[in-house]
């Protein structure tokens, strides 16, 4: 019964509200926007005695008088009552039309009274079209007043759902089925977990449930059967398995037949893409690439003090792109035409393109990686499914770093030419003066030279004709009509951020510029979100400064900062932190260790306690706190002090001493009989470790432990009584633990004794509480 959901008997008629007055809400997956009065009514059905257990936090107490506002006229705990709702709240809708129903989960209180606000996955579900949802009329923010035949219009004209509060069972088990063949995304498991975890409470059978992809696509699904078995289940806080299946057989063999037709120009095949794989700096890689196909390698390590040149030689001279992107918790995307860090859209020249990434680059940081793509750039005027793959090699080297000793110092041409050689005033090559003449006659007669790029070319030749050079972009020419179309698109067209969505104003005036955007402040940018460990968009606003600033100044996207918000149990002190705030408040735990005072150990020197005990969360002197101590001035622990004492009256101690001096001499005349006694003044220890008898007879065993007697005040001086076998154990193991050189023997003896002698948790404890010694 305790895991049973709490229910609530509420339930109201309300007008489904126009989507349009609703479109800024951002309503997604299966939530719902009631108005402010369903609240305050869910709040009166919630009405609970405090007597109840069920509370929606770790931390709850229902005995603190700050708990509720009661408390202040006077907290009682079997009268008072207070106003708890469950969490998570969910509804089961019903269209009073047609019948349809479909459970939703709660965005906010903030609809327009009578109506209730339904995003399009659940409009879709109730088999209502947004055509048939009426506008209520209004002027100034409020609504109108209707006459009694207005409102009996209103009444016929208007379509109501039926919102039940009714709380699901959490969700082990659900089996989806694709309403549409061929889907064959690469990661599920992360796709549907930032689907649900964003945008969904619950889950309805045989609802159908959309996915959008990395790419911006849409993938259906039919949820088909949901454990525990019935209507719906909730997916908040439950872990929750998932099997994909063909929604038939004739689904599944045209998806299999879909895929088998994309891999005859499959990666990895004769007339189809390489395969990208992990590289290093020390050989290239040869490759091939479809026209419109990327290629994506991985560099896991590099040389990071030295600057890193990565190379495409292209042997052909075709258009063949290379784009680098550090691969980072800010950056998870691999390297695109539109999402790049580093690239090289030029047409080949020498057949070499050249990215070089120097240690001081400020997008290095915190790489993991290099993400590095060759792309085979897609023209109009070819047909991508009869152009052969374009050959190409690959490789990263170390380069010296500019400015540095390593670099090697380029000298003047001109120093190199010999005194009989003479420069031609057409095409600037050095000839033999003797040729001079007639070299520069042809030369003039037969070829030009390009002002800007100073390259020659024939006067009567295509490349001539068609040779460009961009305004805008000094560096940027060509002298074919497919690099300048290129260099049109690339720089000179206009490009909307997909991420953005097609109805937004981020529309770039370039291809790079759109890169630019899609890797720094672009909502839709995939990070590792730190909190949650998905790959997620970073979300913010990219034209409110403020968010940028926070951003900066906190280290954390808007993603990150909405999801940190989210609070746990400190593991040390059990207090509840944000989990953005967790990283500083584990920070002053590492700082409280440093003032630590050790805890003082029992004076039995076979005894692995403390003298105080420790508490659960590591306090020192714990069992003192809690009125568990030794309550003894010898320095022992209340189990070894145990045998010592009497109720009786002995202000100057002389009967404790005859006690003490009693149970020395029994330990040497008769022993403790344990055979796992290490005591060395016990008979019985004495003969486990074989050694020598020590004493026999009374008269001879007093003189010998009449200084032990005498030591008894001085608490730097240890006693030697039996303990029991796991104490003596604990002992052991907490001076070889102290051995390592990196905690003090006082907190290896806490550690065992917190965690019963695990030495793997008493590792584990160490690192948690004990200060390390000084210099480690």
């Amino acid at each position: 019964m305790a895991d049973q959901p709490a229910q609530l008997n509420w339930t109201a008629s309300l007008y489904v509200a126009h989507p349009s007055l609703v479109a800024n809400k951002g309503l997604q997956g299966d939530k719902i926007l009631l108005p402010q009065s369903a609240l305050e009514q869910l709040l009166a059905a919630s009405t609970t005695s405090s007597s109840a257990t069920s509370h929606t936090f770790t931390a709850f107490d229902r005995y603190n008088p700050y708990t509720h506002n009661g408390a202040r006229q006077g907290y009682t705990a079997d009268r008072e009552t207070y106003q708890q709702l469950p969490h998570p709240l969910m509804f089961q809708l019903v269209n009073q039309k047609n019948g349809n129903a479909v459970f939703a989960g709660i965005r906010e209180f903030s609809a327009s009274e009578g109506e209730v606000a339904l995003s399009a996955y659940l409009l879709e579900a109730l088999g209502i079209q947004e055509k048939d949802v009426k506008e209520r009329v209004s002027v100034d923010n409020g609504v109108v007043d209707l006459t009694m035949e207005e409102d009996s219009k209103r009444e016929e004209e208007g379509i109501r759902v039926t919102v039940k509060a009714r709380q699901l069972p959490k969700g082990t088990y659900v089996r989806l089925r694709p309403l549409e063949a061929g889907y064959n995304p690469d990661d599920w498991k992360s796709l549907l977990e930032r689907e649900l975890r964003e945008n969904y409470t619950t889950l309805t059978k045989d609802s159908v449930l959309s996915v959008r992809g990395v790419k911006g696509e849409e993938f259906r699904f039919l949820v088909d059967k949901s454990q525990p078995e019935g209507d719906g289940i909730c997916v908040v806080d439950t872990d929750l398995e998932v099997d994909i299946e063909a929604l038939n057989e004739e689904q599944a063999r045209e998806t299999l037949r879909q895929i088998a037709a994309k891999t005859q120009q499959a990666p990895g095949t004769t007339s189809g893409s390489s395969l990208g794989r992990t590289i290093d700096i020390w050989k290239e890689v040869e490759g091939q690439v479809l026209e419109g196909d990327y290629v994506d390698y991985d560099l896991p390590s590099w040389d990071r003090s030295r600057a890193l040149s990565i190379e495409l030689s292209i042997p052909g001279g075709e258009e063949v792109d290379l784009f680098v992107s550090p691969k980072s918790g800010r950056q998870r995307a691999p390297p695109r035409d539109s999402e790049h860090v580093f690239g090289d859209f030029s047409s080949p020249k020498d057949g070499v393109k050249r990215i070089i990434l120097q240690p001081t680059n400020v997008e290095l940081e915190g790489a993991e990686s290099l993400m590095i793509s060759v792309h085979g750039y897609s023209t109009q005027a070819e047909d991508s499914a009869q152009s052969a793959p374009r050959r190409y090699t690959l490789r990263a080297k170390a380069v010296p770093v500019q400015g540095s000793s390593e670099e090697p110092i380029a000298l003047d041409s001109s120093t190199s030419r010999s005194a009989d050689e003479e420069q031609c005033r057409n095409c600037l090559q050095w000839v033999p003066k003797r040729t001079i003449v007639l070299h520069e006659n042809f030369c003039r007669r037969n070829n030009i030279l390009c002002p800007q790029c100073k390259n020659v070319f024939h006067k009567s030749s295509e490349e001539w004709a068609n040779h460009w050079h961009c305004p805008m972009h000094p560096e940027a020419n060509g002298s074919t009509p497919q690099s300048k179309a290129k260099h049109d698109y690339i720089q000179h067209t206009s490009h909307t951020c997909p991420s953005c969505g097609p109805s937004s104003p981020f529309t770039f005036p370039s291809l790079p510029e759109l890169a630019r955007h899609r890797t720094t402040v672009c909502p839709g940018k995939l990070i590792l979100c730190q909190f949650c460990h998905l790959e997620v968009p970073q979300e913010g606003d990219p034209l409110d400064p403020s968010s940028e600033a926070e951003t900066v100044l906190s280290g954390l996207t808007a993603h990150e900062r909405a999801d940190g918000a989210r609070t746990t149990d400190c593991h040390l002190c059990g207090a509840i932190v944000r989990l953005r705030d967790m990283a500083a408040h584990t920070a002053h735990h590492e700082m409280d260790k440093v003032s630590r005072p050790k805890p003082e150990v029992c004076r039995d020197e076979l005894c692995g306690r403390t003298l105080h005990g420790i508490g659960p969360r590591g306090q020192v002197n714990g069992g003192t706190h809690m009125g568990q101590g030794p309550g003894n001035d010898l320095g022992l622990c209340s189990l070894c002090f145990a045998p010592l004492y009497v109720s009786m009256h002995d202000p100057e101690g002389k009967a404790l001493r005859r006690r003490i001096e009693r149970r020395y001499l029994a330990q040497l005349m008769t022993g403790c009989g344990k055979k796992w006694c290490m005591n060395e003044w016990c008979k019985t220890g004495r003969a486990n470790q074989k050694l020598e008898k020590l004493g026999g007879s009374a008269a001879v065993t007093l003189p010998l432990i009449k200084p032990l007697l005498e030591d008894i005040k001085n608490h730097g001086r240890p006693m030697h009584f039996c303990v029991d076998e796991a104490s003596q154990r604990r002992k052991k193991t907490a001076e070889m633990l102290a051995a390592e050189g990196i905690y003090e023997l006082e907190w290896c003896i806490a550690a065992l004794e917190a965690e019963r002698g695990d030495l793997t948790k008493a590792r584990g404890w160490l690192q948690d509480w004990a200060p390390t010694k000084v210099g480690r």
